[in-house]
This record gives C-alpha cells, sequence and structure tokens, in this order.
C-alpha cells in the first residue's frame, strides 16, 4: 500500500512534468532542455550523496550496465522532448506511457515475471481508460513524427527498465543509478545539439521556472524514488501506474494550461483504478 501510495503521487508529478516540459519549450529547445535538466539534475544528486555520504565511485561491477541504460536513457528523453515538440501532450502522454505493454512482454521472456490473464485484464481496462481521454485527438493529422518519437520514447523507457531487473544494477543505490542515467542523458544530447535548432528561444521567467521544476523536483527527487521502488518491487507491477501519469497530465493541463475538462476524464480514472487493483492484486492462494 505505501508503495502503490508513492506511486500515485510520482505519476502525478510525471503528469504535471509534461505540462511544465511544453510551457519550457517557449524558453528553451528540446535537445538542450534535456541536457540541462541532466546536468542540474545530476548536480543536485551529486551534493545529496555527498551530504550523505553515499560511496559512488567504488568498484561494484555495474560500470558496463550503468553506461547501456545510459544511453538508453538518454535516448528514450530526446525521444520524449523532441516528440512533444511536435504532438500535444495528450498523445504524447498516450504513447509514451504504452510502456507497461512493453515491460510486460519482456518482462515474460527475461524476467521472468510470466504474464497472466489477471494482468493482462487490468492493463487492457487501463488502456481502454487512456482511450476514453484520448479518443477525440486519435484522429489528429501532422503529428506522425511526434507521435512515432513519443511511442519510441516508451519503448526505449521498457527496455531501461528491463536492463536495470536484469543486471546488478538492482544492487547499487537508487542515486548512483539515476546518476549513471543522467551522465548517458547529458552525452547523447551533446551529441545530438550541434543537429538541432538555436538553444535558447527566449530567455523568459515562466521557461525558465518550468525548466527548474523540471530538474530539481522531477528529476533530482521523483526519479530517485522512482528507481528505489523498481530495485524492490516487480517491475511490471509499478508499471502499470504509468497508465495514471497521461490522466493526471490532462487533469494538470486543464488547470494549468486552460485545457477542457470532460465527463471522458473521470471515466478514465474509474477504469484506469479498476485496471491497477486487477494487476496488483495479490494472487489467491489455494487451502493447503
Amino acid at each position: 500500500m505505501a508503495a502503490a501510495a508513492i506511486m500515485v503521487g510520482l505519476t502525478f508529478s510525471w503528469g504535471l512534468n509534461g505540462v511544465a516540459a511544453k510551457i519550457s519549450y517557449a524558453g528553451y529547445d528540446p535537445v538542450f532542455l534535456s541536457i540541462a535538466r541532466a546536468v542540474i539534475g545530476g548536480a543536485l544528486v551529486l551534493a545529496w550523496c555527498r551530504w550523505r555520504g553515499i560511496a559512488l565511485f567504488r568498484k561494484d561491477g555495474t560500470l558496463v550496465s550503468g553506461v547501456a541504460v545510459g544511453v538508453l536513457f538518454g535516448l528514450e528523453f530526446l525521444f520524449l522532448y523532441i516528440g512533444l515538440d511536435h504532438t500535444t501532450v495528450a498523445r504524447n502522454t498516450l504513447l509514451v506511457n504504452t510502456m507497461p505493454f512493453w515491460v510486460l512482454i519482456g518482462g515474460h521472456f527475461l524476467l521472468g515475471e510470466r504474464i497472466t490473464t489477471r494482468k493482462l485484464i487490468g492493463l487492457l481496462l487501463a488502456f481502454a481508460g487512456l482511450v476514453a481521454v484520448f479518443s477525440d485527438k486519435l484522429g489528429a493529422s501532422g503529428t506522425l513524427i511526434g507521435d512515432l518519437m513519443s511511442l519510441g520514447a516508451g519503448i526505449l523507457w521498457a527496455l531501461t527498465n528491463i536492463v536495470i531487473k536484469r543486471s546488478n544494477l538492482t544492487n547499487t543505490s537508487a542515486e548512483k543509478l539515476l546518476l549513471y542515467q543522467l551522465a548517458g542523458a547529458a552525452v547523447v544530447g551533446a551529441f545530438v545539439l550541434p543537429f538541432a535548432g538555436p538553444s535558447v528561444r527566449e530567455f523568459a521567467l515562466v521557461p525558465t521556472l518550468a525548466l527548474l521544476f523540471q530538474s530539481v523536483y522531477v528529476v533530482a527527487f521523483t526519479y530517485v524514488l522512482w528507481f528505489w521502488l523498481l530495485r524492490r518491487y516487480p517491475a511490471s507491477g509499478l508499471s502499470s501506474f504509468a497508465f495514471l501519469t497521461p490522466a493526471f497530465g490532462v487533469l494538470c493541463g486543464g488547470l494549468i494550461l486552460g485545457e477542457p475538462l470532460t465527463v471522458r476524464i473521470f471515466l478514465a480514472l474509474g477504469l484506469i483504478a479498476i485496471g491497477l487493483i486487477v494487476v496488483n492484486r495479490p494472487p489467491r492462494r489455494l487451502p493447503q
């Protein structure tokens, strides 16, 4: 129950993050934004580790797997941010959060987390909730590149989670795991930056505050919590909560960006909640 409560808080934060990212695009290029988030967030995590005395550079055999997840994470966020710049928040969050399906499939073959009928039904219910939210947007045109990149971000997110669960990264600290990925995001972004547009589109207060929100709160705080949970609970069960992120994103968009709220949103939240209960309900034990 504690893990479920934390995941609800995290998904709300990530839903709000999509709105913050869209706001920050008024001042910054998506590639530059990805690098800036990684650098600022990484510096804060390093400061936290130094204050708490958390060892980061001790040899623990995680370098190879750490580099792998760093590259995957960097590519994921490039796809996510560039995709969001070419499509709507709603379509981006829907496609990125197909991640649980890829984790469920990959976990079945690579993690020993078998696909059960109960889990499949729960995920389908949650996905039906997303369709209820975004059904009026699925036919939109002119967003193909952004949609494909958003879908790619969801697949890369799933691959990152699977590599973490398959490797010895489950034995390292959440802070070191996050720093591997932030370093990967900064390096991958630096390679792409020369081919992107102007880094600063217009220096203004609101986009800068949105950037700081993403860097300080989302990256330096919520991601550490996410990776801490990922080391301790089944990946498919945790990933199923990602279906809440787009629903919260729409709610935040309505409150902050003035996007319309409809009955479909509340219907979707009900379907998502039922799906999460089905997916995370412990299997019934047979009497001895």
